[in-house]
């Protein structure tokens, strides 16, 4: 499981540190002149494609060892974290007339490999030091920690420019702890993740997590909208160039181009992962005694199939791994959503979970064929990203391989499209099968999925020519019911499903009428 940064807590530990210890670093090895040495001559040439150079140089070389830190990086806790600030005022490109500003965040805790910064203007790289001064120390840390000392890195960085008012600076991109980042759309609070790569994410082996572990970043001129970032990915089994292209807005996109080159061969290659949190909604409400009604960052896996269907996956928090694979080809988008945008479809006011963004992927250019793959955990608190989902091509990777992805990120809220002639899935519910008020049937469970909108919630509830069209491997149907709500442009399906304990089930369902699909297409996985 993935910790979820802004909640985690830990017990306090005293930090000690010498000054010695801080100057202490072992460069990773990237080819001159992409990676300035301490001694090196700062304002080297710089282009993606030689960003690129450098990682299929590196693949042909054994991986670089892990770097030896001091105890200011290796002993951090939680709550020595906490005591570190970057003072704003030290901020990169402040200016009167940047509307851009950069932010570095500090090295340790779960933040333990230093990352380079460096700054491209007219095609040449500086980069970007920093000391023990850019930063508050306070606590304990405040006497530890010694002024004007060289920092070997940092853990990664943030973005700032006015999205939601003209007169602030707001949070727009961070990238911090292995290829992890996020980024927010206007009115977003951070929620799921994104990461530059997932290599065995979610099998029973041990995950490889490749990580950034240098940027360059193109300075924007006065007035630019956008900025564009640069990142070395190093790993085991592979390494890699990227490049990001971040425009903010109502929704804010990243464009990525990932260049990757193999060490060895991969059995599980996931392109574009996102990574979020579901605890409980009310799919799951009943095992958890909460005041609040749901409780996660995303609720579903939308896809948008070449075709124009759109498969709508609801979440769930299951009892062991679960994994559902959607085979595609040429897909039009895909993504993480959070569907329910009331304040009191969560009544949590620290957390709004109703500001979270949803993220899609969509595809730039010929991906082939290949799959979705969702991927849950089982957890009990929500400071855990139980949620994974990324693309898995089918061509498998083998050492020595390049391969080259191109892909657009969209933050916001991504709100469904009503004036769509398909219903969306609004709602999906479960509970104990068989009818209320008697004795339930033994395993047997209730599956109720409400659609709302389109040419289907325009039809009267008289209408005979609407019908469910369910679909259910590992399982029976025992009773499918179809109806529409009293008052409300929503049809809601139940249906009563019985399996063996240890069962998978599977179920996808639509509403069809006059001869054509009236609905998203539901998905939902059981694993009894």
């Amino acid at each position: 499981m993935i910790p979820n940064m802004t909640d985690l807590r830990s017990p306090s530990r005293r930090l000690f540190l010498t000054a010695a210890g801080t100057t202490a670093l072992t460069m990773l090895a990237l080819p001159a002149p992409l990676w300035a040495q301490a001694d090196a001559v700062q304002g080297e040439p710089f282009s993606f494609d030689l960003l690129t150079d450098a990682a299929r140089a590196r693949a042909a070389q054994p991986a670089p060892e892990a770097e030896v830190l001091s105890p200011l990086f290796t002993d951090l806790n939680y709550d020595d974290y906490q005591h570190i600030q970057f003072r704003p005022a030290k901020a990169r490109w402040k200016s009167a007339e940047s509307t851009w500003n950069l932010l570095p965040f500090h090295l340790g805790w779960l933040f333990k490999e230093p990352v380079r910064l460096h700054e491209v203007i007219d095609g040449r790289a500086t980069e970007l030091t920093f000391t023990t001064d850019d930063f508050d120390y306070r606590g304990h840390l405040k006497e530890d920690v010694p002024p004007a000392t060289a920092l070997p890195g940092v853990a990664g960085f943030k973005l700032t420019h006015p999205l939601n008012r003209a007169d602030k600076m707001d949070e727009i991109i961070s990238f911090v702890g292995a290829s992890y980042f996020r980024a927010l759309g206007q009115g977003n609070t951070y929620g799921l993740s994104a990461r530059g790569l997932a290599i065995d994410s979610g099998l029973t082996k041990a995950e490889e997590f490749p990580r950034f572990s240098g940027f360059w970043l193109e300075r924007p001129a006065p007035g630019d909208e956008r900025v564009t970032i640069y990142a070395a990915l190093d790993s085991a089994s592979v390494t890699g160039a990227y490049r990001f292209i971040v425009t903010p807005g109502v929704d804010t996109t990243v464009e990525v181009t990932a260049r990757l080159f193999f060490r060895n061969d991969v059995e599980q290659l996931g392109i574009a992962p996102l990574t979020s949190m579901f605890l409980f909604a009310d799919v799951n409400r009943a095992r958890f005694l909460d005041y609040r009604p749901r409780v996660h960052d995303s609720n579903g896996l939308r896809i948008v199939r070449a075709d124009g269907d759109v498969i709508w996956r609801a979440l769930d928090n299951p009892a062991r791994l679960a994994t559902s694979y959607y085979s595609e080809t040429q897909p039009q988008r895909f993504g993480l959503h959070q569907r329910g945008r009331d304040f009191d479809d969560y009544q949590d006011a620290g957390a709004r979970y109703d500001l979270r963004p949803s993220v899609d992927v969509e595809p730039i250019g010929d991906w082939g064929a290949g799959k979705v793959r969702l991927f849950e955990l089982p957890t009990d608190v929500e400071v855990h990203d139980n949620i994974g989902a990324f693309w898995i091509p089918d061509q498998p990777v083998k050492a020595g391989d390049a391969r080259e992805f191109a892909y657009r990120l969209h933050w916001g809220r991504l709100e469904p499209d009503y004036s769509d002639d398909r219903a969306i899935v609004r709602a999906t519910r479960s509970g104990v099968g068989g009818a209320a008020g008697v004795e339930n049937p033994p395993d047997t469970r209730k599956f109720v999925v409400d659609f709302h909108g389109g040419m289907l919630g325009r039809l009267p509830d008289s209408d005979t020519e609407v019908s469910p069209v369910l679909s259910v491997s590992g399982g029976t149907v025992d009773v499918l019911t179809l109806s529409k709500l009293p008052g409300e442009p929503t049809w809601r399906m139940a249906a009563d499903i019985a399996a063996k304990d240890g069962a998978v089930v599977e179920m996808t369902a639509h509403i069809a009428g006059y001869g054509r699909k009236l609905s998203e297409i539901w998905s939902f996985q059981w694993v009894k």
